[in-house]
């Protein structure tokens, strides 16, 4: 935003002063204060209309310069600090099961939880997110991106029995981990969600807990249904290794607290900064104003006086 102002305004009234001093003491400033000014003036109407002009216009823009307007332009330099987010869906079979939703007992549990994954991913703002889902196998479905319309397209696409029917979550982590090795964010979270226990993985629970120890990821993981249907231990165990927190969901409505939950915890950290320039302008009006005195000496001098 530019603004133009004065950095002394108050010296503008001078010219209130020269203005009385032109109209009521003309004659005493001649002898008082300025003695040699009578070489100066005109000696026909002519002469002093365009003298008068000089005189003035080096005066006001003298003024102005003394005033020393400027125009200070100030910059936002915002700087956002995102983060890569890679989510984790369970595709499994037992992902078919009804009633997670009491508020609609017909809808399964793949589709309350594609719910509110679109719904986290609305709220995400200058972060990228990628998806893995998993059954049999752990598969990409989306890079990290930061097109949200892409990836809730995608989610919304995602079809139980895709990846199989069983529960591979260490290989489903072990590619979440593997896009977020890639990033340079200086924050990378990955955020599991299951409703079964691993029974089809090939990276062994030691060699997985190992590999998230070392990496700089935070690791969410969040259990949904019935504490039977899934490792509550099993999963507090990954999330400890991954710096994370451990989630249980009953039910939808806690579901979608968990990721609420998740994304207070991971605000996009914003360093707000304003910068603010100042142009000085005095020098236009001060070169106008030797501009008009040496005019108003030439003229003086060309005419004779």
């Amino acid at each position: 935003m530019n603004q133009f102002s004065f950095e002394y305004p108050l010296l503008l009234g001078s010219i209130l002063l020269f203005l009385v001093c032109a109209r009521w003491c003309r004659e005493r400033s001649r002898a008082i204060y300025f003695p040699h000014v009578a070489q100066l003036l005109a000696r026909s109407t002519s002469k002093s209309s365009l003298l008068g002009w000089l005189k003035w216009v080096g005066i006001l823009a003298a003024v102005v310069a003394l005033a020393s307007p400027v125009i200070t332009k100030t910059y936002s330099n915002t700087k956002k600090e995102g983060r890569d987010i890679v989510l984790i869906i369970d595709a499994s079979d037992s992902m078919r099961q009804r009633g997670f939703d009491p508020n609609d007992i017909f809808k399964n549990k793949f589709d309350v939880v594609k719910e509110v994954v679109v719904d986290f991913i609305d709220k995400r703002e200058n972060d990228r997110l990628g998806m893995v889902t998993f059954a049999d196998v752990a598969f990409i479905s989306s890079p990290l991106t930061f097109e949200k319309d892409f990836l809730k397209n995608i989610t919304q696409m995602q079809k139980l029995g895709m990846a199989g029917k069983r529960t591979a979550i260490n290989d489903a982590i072990v590619q979440s981990y593997n896009i977020l090795s890639k990033s340079k964010a200086k924050s990378k979270i990955a955020i599991l969600l299951t409703d079964g226990i691993d029974n089809m993985s090939k990276v062994p629970f030691p060699e997985l807990k190992s590999m998230i120890e070392k990496r700089d990821i935070k690791l969410y993981t969040i259990g949904i249904g019935s504490q039977r249907d899934y490792n509550g231990q099993y999963l507090q165990a990954l999330a400890l290794a991954g710096k994370g927190e451990a989630y249980g969901a009953r039910n939808a409505e806690t579901l979608s607290k968990i990721y609420e939950e998740i994304n207070k915890l991971e605000v996009t950290k914003i360093d707000d900064k304003k910068i603010v320039q100042h142009t000085y302008l005095y020098t236009y009006p001060l070169f106008l104003a030797i501009l008009s005195l040496l005019f108003f000496i030439y003229f003086r001098s060309a005419k004779g006086v």
